[in-house]
């Protein structure tokens, strides 16, 4: 378990960096909606790559970043490493969408290609890190990463009105956004229901959640692109996710589009495949508010996202 107050520590840490986006609710859906789209960098993934960083030694961060992404969470520790004066290098897919490599670039990350997906770029990188002596950041196994992301968690106890929402959905990939919000969830009693949201397409903690193994799972291109790639084996977030999350549930990229649309016509917020998810796991009934639900970003390409809206034509 993630310490209370590692998470404590890691909202005071990183308070003067992030901002503390908003909590809205949508009364005729029932949902409360916390937009991290609307994060420093775009995405949740600030907060665990800053507290993470924060948090080293100065000799660790003098050694040199290293870490994988799909882009998001290569943002952070690029953000992290501007703060801090630290060089960084990012191992990620030449598939990865061009606006999250260059936003990467863009805050002094040099940014090294891999063939293949994310789990060839962070296995990648983690070979580089040890050789090198570098110091890795991992996007979700590593307590402060988890503690990091776990400070949304804390804004949304504070924020949401009591028992307004039995029921919380979060994205998940590797586990470390949902491993923290369910240790912020301890905190209270009841304890509201933590359902986790993940594509059909790649859905390697679903395997692991329910079957103990993330072999013979496919791993399919998807609108949900930070969501994808197998899981490290022996993360830690597998025995966390298996302890604090209720379900996970499945989404396919017809209900994931209609989400991005959805989102942009009825909010006017540009959000990415994988932070739909959780609004696809409602719009297409899996699950009925009320809800409260973590938009966790917006960096999607955006030619892609204006073909998404014209084909997806539907009522507010």
């Amino acid at each position: 378990m993630i310490p209370a107050e590692w998470l404590d520590q890691a909202a005071l840490r990183i308070a003067p960096h992030i901002r503390r986006t908003l909590l809205t609710n949508d009364a005729e859906l029932n949902l409360y909606l916390k937009w991290e789209n609307q994060q420093v960098t775009g995405s949740f993934k600030a907060r665990g790559a800053l507290n993470k960083v924060l948090s080293l030694q100065p000799w660790e961060r003098q050694a040199g970043l290293v870490t994988a992404s799909a882009g998001n969470h290569g943002q952070g520790v690029a953000l992290a490493g501007r703060l801090t004066g630290a060089p960084v290098i990012v191992f990620a897919s030449a598939h990865a969408a061009p606006v999250k490599l260059e936003a990467m670039r863009a805050l002094g990350a040099e940014v090294r290609l891999v063939e293949g997906g994310y789990d060839e770029a962070e296995r990648t990188a983690l070979r580089f890190a040890a050789e090198s002596g570098r110091t890795w950041v991992s996007a979700y196994n590593d307590g402060q990463v988890i503690a990091g992301q776990g400070t949304i968690g804390l804004e949304m106890i504070a924020d949401l009105p009591p028992d307004a929402a039995p029921t919380w959905l979060v994205p998940v990939s590797g586990g470390g956004l949902i491993a923290g919000i369910g240790a912020a969830l301890q905190r209270l009693s009841p304890r509201p229901r933590l359902v986790g949201v993940q594509a059909e397409a790649s859905a390697f903690m679903h395997a692991l959640f329910y079957r103990g193994t993330q072999e013979g799972v496919p791993d399919l291109p998807t609108l949900a692109d930070g969501l994808s790639g197998a899981v490290e084996p022996g993360s830690v977030t597998i025995p966390l996710v298996k302890e604090l999350v209720d379900e996970i549930i499945l989404v396919n990229e017809a209900e994931i589009e209609r989400a991005v649309a959805f989102a942009w016509r009825r909010y006017q917020q540009r959000i990415e495949g994988s932070a739909a998810v959780v609004l696809a796991a409602v719009l297409s009934g899996k699950v009925k508010g009320p809800a409260a639900l973590v938009i966790s970003g917006g960096n999607i390409q955006p030619e892609i996202h204006a073909a998404i809206c014209a084909s997806n034509q539907e009522e507010r």
